[in-house]
């Protein structure tokens, strides 16, 4: 089945910083081998200090979707879920797919899956484990695999 990827970079990058880190390389590699992975966009914060980064992961295959920043108090916010649902929605209606698959554990995109089960289209969810896992998402009832199981395949070295 092809398929299209959405990562919420910020969402799966804090947590795999702080539990075990993740190869991205590998885990192209497995979102192709397993889900037959046409286009794997990454949604993350525009910062231009990061642009090696930027490039790194632009070279291993991945299509990088930005969100402008702003640093409040020393801080640099900026979501990227509008950005996400946006495409998302755009591709199943320009770019006929078999499935899609979000990596994410936000509740916030409840609402796209939900979107995709009224229209019969296939869509799992890809997520760090049951603890780091919204409870909006566990409801909707569609396949969620636990990131936390791919440890061995997927740790950077």
């Amino acid at each position: 089945m092809k398929s299209y990827i959405y990562i919420d970079w910020a969402n799966l990058h804090q947590w795999a910083k702080s539990w075990w880190g993740i190869d991205y390389r590998k885990l192209k590699q497995w979102l192709v081998d397993k889900y037959d992975a046409q286009k794997i966009y990454l949604f993350i914060w525009y910062i231009k200090w990061k642009e090696s980064l930027y490039s790194q992961l632009s070279l291993q295959g991945y299509t990088l979707i930005f969100k402008e920043t702003l640093e409040i108090d020393g801080k640099v916010k900026g979501n990227c879920d509008a950005e996400l649902v946006v495409q998302a929605m755009s591709n199943y209606y320009e770019h006929p797919m078999d499935q899609s698959i979000l990596i994410t554990w936000d509740g916030d995109f409840a609402c796209l899956i939900y979107f995709f089960i009224s229209k019969n289209h296939h869509i799992s969810v890809i997520a760090p484990n049951k603890n780091y896992c919204s409870y909006l998402i566990k409801k909707t009832t569609v396949p969620i695999v636990m990131l936390e199981e791919l440890k061995h395949k997927l740790q950077s070295p």
